[in-house]
This record gives structure tokens, C-alpha cells and sequence, in this order.
């Protein structure tokens, strides 16, 4: 195991483990987590009274983002937005901070026509937008981004993250914000890989308990097929995932939540073997990644990963290697399908007042 898989392991098993070394581990870092909270609240605070200041933007701008570190599905949801905007006439544009690299890659893949801008600055990044011929702006990863003035908020809960406990902040748990921060949200999106239906469920009734009245939608982020590696020979030929039913599957990742795309595997079939690589969010891959990788993938069936990872991974992948393929995500809404509709119209609005809207619903994008 790498230094980097074992630090991921010792993340997760302090946020998320019921044994006493992690409950330890959390009680702890509760006082780091105090102190975090006054500044986010103190912060929040500021904006509210606009004493720290809210700057306009070249083009209405839609945010997408969460109220935890990754693994909520924020970029297949916005990439997914961003689709729907476009078949409704709009002209969008992913704005993003572009942070580890591989969200612009991905957008890339599963939004060709979409232009992408990768900007720390986001009202920068908004205005290089509006430049390239965009007349809307999807904001992703900017819930807690304030500074660039927004039309519409959505945020999105990982249902399959959930466990009804009460949320711990960073450091000790992975919350940025606490539920209450939904208050000045515009939509809720609670996300399931392959949590239950009754698992979204929850969340949703505790996204009603913190921000009464506030829309709520679910989506599937369902597995489909297997998809080789952007650039790989032969390109666009895919293989249905349940051909991984009874094969060894090597499974790699380097994604904020890295059991859901295990548990999806599996539930396709498939026998994790050699045990899983998993890397932090965003891992930059080496040449002495690649070899590991490849190495303990000749043990397997296939080598399978995310898009998220593919990106990276495949201009490194040699060609003698074991094929690298990834799953490719569908976001299936399973309820407030409404209320996404009246959201992405009230963003056309703002961008185009009075114009007449279509009432037609756009495919989700492939990839």
C-alpha cells in the first residue's frame, strides 16, 4: 500500500468508522471543529449583512456544490445541468476552479460543446465565459464561493454517504457547513450511487427538518456501460456492465467516495480482486502509479476506474497493458423532477426576461 492509499484509508476510517480508535479520533478533533464552525458561521455572517461584498457577474450564473468534501456526484450533476440548459436554448459554460486537473477533462468528455473555464476566480471565470459566447454560467464546486453573485443555488447530499448522525465539521467529520446552511439554497439534490431508495429518503426528511420549504429533488447517478479511456484503441466500443458478472475486477480510484463506486461494481457482479486501489480526491498519477497499476492489473479480468480517473490515467496508460476502461454515470431523476424544471427556467429568465420558455426535458448527457 502506497503512503498515499494509507493516508486516504486513515481518513476515512477517522470520519466514517464505528471502531474506538476512530470514535477517539473524532472526540479529539471536536474543538478544531468548534473553532471552524464560528469562522464559517462568523463569515456567513458577513455576507448576510453584506459587509463583505457580493460582486455581479457578466451573465447569470447557476452554482452547483455541497455542503461536504467530495463524493456527492457534483460533477456529473453539473455537467448534467449544463445539458439540460443548452437543449432549452441556453448557451452555457462550466466554470469551475479546476482544482487537481481532471474536472475540466471530464466536463470535456461528457459536454463536448460546452465551453470550460478553469479560474480561481470565479467572477474572472464568469467574464471569460460571457467572452467565449456563453449567456449563462454553471458554477460548479461554489456553494461556499460567495464572493460571485448567483441566480439559483443547488446543492447536493450523498445519500449514500448518509448515516443519520449529526453532521461533524472539518476537521473532525467532512461537513464544510452545517445542514442549516441550506437555508440559502435554492435546491436540494440528494444523490444515490447505490445507497436505497429509503437511504435518499432520509436525507431527504432531514434537508426538510433543517430548511423547511426548500425543493428537493433525487437522482440515480446509475452505472451504465464499461467505456474505454478517452484515447483508447479501438475508441467508442462499450461493454454492458454486467459482463463483469463473475470476472476479477481491478477497480482504481482516486474520487471522494470511493465505496459507492465499489459497491456499484459489485452489485453489477463483480469480484473486487486484486483489493481496490484507492487514491485521494483529485490524485495526481505518476509513472510509478501507472506501473503499480498496471502490474496489479494483468491479475485481473479488467482494469475498471471512473471518468474521473480516466482522464488522467490514460495519456500515462501504455499500450501493452491491460485495457483501462471506466464507468460511465446516468443521472436518472427519481423525484422534484418539477422542481429542477422550475429552476433551470428561472435561470433562463434571468438571463433572457420574458423570453418564452420550452417545456420540453433535454437527455442527460453521455459518459
Amino acid at each position: 500500500m502506497s503512503a498515499t492509499e494509507a493516508a486516504t484509508r486513515f481518513v476515512e476510517r477517522a470520519w466514517y468508522g464505528d471502531d474506538a480508535a476512530a470514535k477517539a479520533t473524532r472526540l479529539a478533533l471536536r474543538p478544531l471543529a468548534a473553532l471552524y464552525g464560528v469562522a464559517v458561521a462568523t463569515r456567513g455572517r458577513l455576507y448576510d449583512r453584506e459587509l463583505l461584498t457580493v460582486q455581479d457577474t457578466a451573465i447569470p450564473a447557476l452554482s452547483v456544490g455541497n455542503l461536504t468534501v467530495g463524493g456527492t456526484g457534483k460533477t456529473p450533476v453539473a455537467a448534467w445541468l449544463a445539458a439540460q440548459l443548452r437543449a432549452l436554448g441556453a448557451r452555457p459554460a462550466i466554470v469551475l476552479r479546476g482544482y487537481g486537473g481532471d474536472e475540466p477533462l471530464v466536463h470535456g468528455v461528457l459536454n463536448p460543446d460546452v465551453p470550460v473555464v478553469a479560474s480561481a476566480d470565479r467572477v474572472a471565470g464568469i467574464a471569460d465565459a460571457a467572452a467565449r459566447g456563453a449567456d449563462v454560467a454553471v458554477l460548479a464546486d461554489a456553494f461556499q464561493h460567495r464572493r460571485a453573485r448567483r441566480v439559483a443555488d443547488v446543492v447536493l447530499l450523498s445519500a449514500d454517504r448518509w448515516d443519520g448522525s449529526p453532521p461533524l465539521l472539518l476537521p473532525a467529520g467532512p461537513w464544510r457547513e452545517p445542514l442549516s446552511a441550506l437555508r440559502r439554497a435554492s435546491l436540494a439534490i440528494v444523490t444515490r450511487k447505490a445507497a436505497s431508495v429509503s437511504r435518499a429518503a432520509e436525507v431527504v426528511a432531514a434537508v426538510r427538518a433543517a430548511a423547511p420549504g426548500l425543493a428537493v429533488a433525487v437522482v440515480h447517478l446509475a452505472p451504465a456501460d464499461l467505456r474505454p479511456a478517452p484515447g483508447a484503441t479501438p475508441s467508442g466500443d462499450t461493454i454492458p456492465l454486467v459482463s463483469l458478472a463473475g470476472s476479477s475486477t481491478f477497480a482504481v480510484s482516486a474520487i471522494g467516495d470511493a465505496r459507492a463506486f465499489h459497491a456499484q461494481l459489485e452489485e453489477a457482479g463483480a469480484s473486487l480482486r486484486p483489493p481496490p486501489a484507492v487514491y485521494p480526491d483529485h490524485h495526481a498519477f505518476d509513472d510509478a502509479d501507472v506501473a503499480r497499476l498496471v502490474r496489479d492489473g494483468a491479475l485481473a479480468s479488467r482494469v475498471v476506474c471512473t471518468l474521473k480517473d480516466a482522464v488522467k490515467l490514460s495519456p500515462r496508460w501504455p499500450r501493452a497493458a491491460p485495457p483501462l476502461w471506466y464507468v460511465s454515470q446516468r443521472v436518472a431523476p427519481e423525484g422534484g423532477a418539477g422542481a429542477v424544471q422550475d429552476l433551470l427556467h428561472g435561470v433562463l429568465l434571468a438571463r433572457a426576461p420574458g423570453a418564452t420558455l420550452p417545456t420540453s426535458t433535454p437527455p442527460a448527457p453521455a459518459g
